[in-house]
């Protein structure tokens, strides 16, 4: 007898960000299991996307009071576990850290990120408190607990002193038919709103402080000061975050064309644009996963990050590391971008590494949560 869960995919912001894109991928997966059968909570606006991206699923529409933040955590203590009845439900799962209180149903809660604990410094106080909080909370009456790394789940374990034994580690997956090697023309295409032409280091991601934006670009300034690095560039995508200092350096354009900021980049291009690298930067303190390392590796492109918290589960002996500080950044870059050799085999190791990450093995350990919460059998 399959068991029923009920996935709440109501917060998936505009941009799909974030929760957004794990969900964007995760249900999908779910949906295609013979042993699930699986409900979607879903916002007007999403429905139909829900029905073509999972057509084993059944959608259920929440009212159109909830499609505000506030609406939307108003719902899920009130509206979500009286739907999750209506429908059957065994288990629902709380894809970001909040669940309905007084839930009777075993509820499963995900837990992307344990550095509001760990780095409470690169996160407003609000942030702080609501994650925090909810994190606590959610340790203690959630039935099971699912996180994206080993990493996350001790860090969680640590800060909330909990044993946390229901907590099961979900490795994000990719879709290695879209982020692969890409052709010529498309990467001239992701990279046509750039000044000049050449050889590049890509980074994406939000510009906030875990990020260090700013060691790399003096990093990347310090490298290229020397005549052998002519004409390298630094490219960045994403969007402005609250690292005023990275912002500020990156509008004045001071070291245009040199280091060049296109804010968001259309996600139809992203492939081709960390392809079209020779490496890719991302030399955060640290991630609950680290999409941009997979992606990198994925793409067949060399990756430099740095061994804080999730990200050596993600780039393994395949990516180069660093310390988060211009000094090693710096070492670190020059090494690269000297010697091709190095690059080509990081690089060519990447899309191996990066295909033993599937969003069916991630639906696999979702499904071993569920049947954990609900004292399913094996």
């Amino acid at each position: 007898m399959p068991l029923t869960a009920l996935v709440d995919a109501t917060s998936i912001p505009a941009n799909a960000g974030g929760v957004g894109r794990y969900l964007l991928n995760l249900v999908p997966a779910l949906a295609e299991r013979d042993d699930l059968r699986l409900v979607v909570a879903s916002q007007a606006r999403d429905a139909e996307m829900w029905s073509d991206r999972a057509a084993g699923a059944e959608v259920r529409v929440v009212p159109s009071w909830a499609r505000s933040v506030p609406g939307r955590l108003v719902w899920e203590q009130v509206g979500l576990a009286r739907l999750a009845a209506s429908t059957g439900a065994d288990v629902i799962l709380s894809p970001h850290y909040t669940m309905p209180v007084g839930s009777r149903l075993p509820v499963v809660v995900t837990l992307h990120d344990a550095t509001f604990f760990s780095h409470p410094e690169l996160h407003s106080r609000l942030k702080r408190l609501f994650f925090r909080s909810w994190t606590r909370f959610s340790v203690r009456r959630a039935k099971a607990i699912v996180t994206p790394s080993q990493a996350t789940l001790d860090e969680v374990r640590r800060a909330t002193r909990a044993r946390v034994d229901d907590g099961v580690v979900a490795y994000h997956g990719i879709d290695t038919d879209r982020f692969s090697p890409q052709s010529d023309s498309a990467r001239q295409r992701a990279t046509s709103g750039f000044e000049g032409s050449g050889p590049y280091v890509a980074f994406v991601g939000t510009v906030e402080p875990r990020k260090n934006v700013v060691p790399l670009v003096e990093a990347f300034l310090a490298v290229t000061a020397d005549e052998r690095f002519g004409g390298w560039r630094l490219l960045l995508a994403g969007g402005a975050g609250w690292d005023d200092e990275a912002v500020a350096l990156l509008t004045s354009r001071r070291h245009a064309p040199r280091v060049q900021w296109t804010g968001f980049l259309d996600d139809r291009d992203l492939p081709a644009f960390l392809s079209g690298a020779e490496v890719v930067a991302y030399p955060s303190d640290g991630e609950g996963f680290g999409l941009p390392v997979l992606e990198g590796m994925a793409c067949g492109t060399a990756v430099l990050t740095t061994r804080r918290l999730a990200l050596p589960e993600v780039g393994g002996e395949v990516a180069v590391y660093a310390e988060p500080t211009t000094t090693s950044l710096e070492e670190a870059l020059r090494g690269l971008l000297l010697d091709a050799r190095t690059r080509t085999e990081h690089a060519e190791a990447g899309p191996a590494r990066a295909a033993s990450f599937t969003w069916a093995r991630s639906a696999d350990e979702h499904m071993a949560a569920f049947r954990l919460a609900a004292g399913a059998p094996e």
